[in-house]
């Protein structure tokens, strides 16, 4: 009787992507976080992120700078750690603006770590609650046209799945860190660009529909990304109370008195909060100020 010999079973790749890998795609992601940062990001240990930063190190994959006080490294991916990783299915299509060295990061700093703090505050609610929110859903810089070749660059766009029993809902929002640093007018002036980008339907010369909007469903040119339109989520920081109080006032303003504004306050959840109140009693808490017609805190879900 003859057998059949059985066939050698080749190499069979793991599913799971090494910490280091991981590191990467955050630190493309989120351009620049402390050790800390992304050990709460992941959801290993310290230990096992130290020793994963510093292998990338050893290899010339990532960078650091020294925080103030000398013990908080933030990481940020080096030039060769750009250039291997910006290819990978997670980070394809992230606009390249990396933070590829000390002097670079030194000037991105503050604001950089305040948005990863806002993430994670959103990252530490969705598992508290059970809902979806990970590292990669949350995607900093995002940039869309606007007319007269102007852009628009939210400071984050936030992916968020809701999960109560069966149901599933998909939120999405666009986030503005503001840590003190500009104007009350111009911080509410925001709201003008996002009004604009709401109703913008590129128009090639001569009148005819530009190929960017040919190729998009009729209709204005969020449409191409978005289902709905996200809603507008401001996080204040970098001040005491009544000076954060005096910022979210003067956002319901705008809401309430540009025409085109309130014309967009009427149909998508526009919202206010402190980075340290989220931080304290998560983002899913009544911390959130409408700047619509609606009084009453809410979570910013229920916008």
């Amino acid at each position: 009787m003859t057998t059949t010999a059985r066939p050698q079973t080749g190499y069979v790749p793991a599913t799971q992507e090494t910490l280091a890998h991981q590191v990467l795609a955050a630190l493309g992601q989120h351009r620049m976080a402390t050790t800390d940062q992304l050990r709460e990001m992941l959801g290993v240990s310290r230990q096992s992120v130290a020793e994963a930063v510093n292998r990338l190190r050893t290899a010339e994959l990532v960078g650091f700078i020294q925080l103030p006080g000398g013990r908080t490294r933030a990481w940020f991916l080096d030039v060769e750690g750009v250039r291997i990783s910006r290819d990978w299915p997670e980070l394809r299509g992230r606009p390249a603006y990396p933070v590829t060295t000390a002097t670079a990061a030194s000037l991105r700093t503050a604001h950089t770590l305040t948005v990863v703090r806002t993430h994670l505050a959103f990252a530490r609610d969705a598992r508290a609650r059970e809902d979806e929110h990970g590292f990669l859903d949350w995607t900093p810089e995002v940039s869309h046209q606007l007319p007269d070749g102007e852009r628009l660059i939210a400071d984050a766009l936030l992916r968020y799945t809701l999960t109560t029993g069966e149901v599933r809902a998909k939120l999405r929002a666009f986030v503005e860190v503001d840590r003190g640093t500009m104007s009350a007018e111009r911080l509410a002036s925001k709201l003008i660009e996002y009004a604009r980008f709401r109703t913008y339907e590129p128009v090639a010369p001569g009148g005819r529909r530009s190929t960017e909007a040919a190729q998009a469903v009729t209709g204005p040119a969020w449409q191409r990304w978005y289902p709905r339109f996200p809603r507008v989520l401001f996080v204040l920081t970098g001040g005491g109370r009544r000076a954060l109080a005096n910022r979210i006032a003067d956002l319901r303003a705008m809401a309430a008195e540009h025409p085109q504004v309130a014309a967009m306050a009427r149909q998508v959840p526009l919202g206010a909060a402190v980075l340290e109140d989220i931080e304290e009693q998560g983002p899913g808490a009544p911390v959130w100020t409408r700047l619509g017609e609606r009084p009453g805190p809410c979570g910013w879900a229920e916008l």
